[in-house]
């Protein structure tokens, strides 16, 4: 079955960077839209990049010019890259793989990124 499985969360004060994995099995990764999400507790799962078979990404106006995502389809992996990050950047990120913008795949345990002084 798909599963994916995030790591590289942290604590991390503010300004500072991350770089988060996510590898993937179970699937032909290179041929799927792959997307990072983000949960705060209480909160609706939010998405915040996205990148396509093609290689174009996507992201929302709160981390625009932050993030930014990458994949190698040779490792099965997508990757996030945060700089800059803000205590509001705090949440558990999950990576899925989407179709028209919507994850379709059971989410794996996620990472926490927790950014505070």
């Amino acid at each position: 079955q798909v599963q994916f499985v995030e790591s590289g969360g942290a604590l991390v004060q503010p300004g500072g960077s991350l770089r988060l994995s996510c590898a993937a099995s179970g699937m032909i990764f290179s041929i799927y839209d792959m997307g990072w999400y983000r949960q705060i507790p209480g909160k609706q799962r939010e998405l915040v990049a996205t990148v396509t078979r093609r290689f174009t990404t996507w992201y929302p106006e709160s981390v625009k010019g932050r993030f930014t995502i990458s994949r190698d389809n040779a490792r099965n992996t997508v990757y996030l890259q945060m700089s800059a990050l803000k205590p509001e950047d705090t949440a558990v990120y999950y990576c899925n793989r989407i179709n028209s913008g919507a994850p379709i795949s059971s989410w794996g345990q996620g990472t926490q990124v927790t950014v505070s002084s």
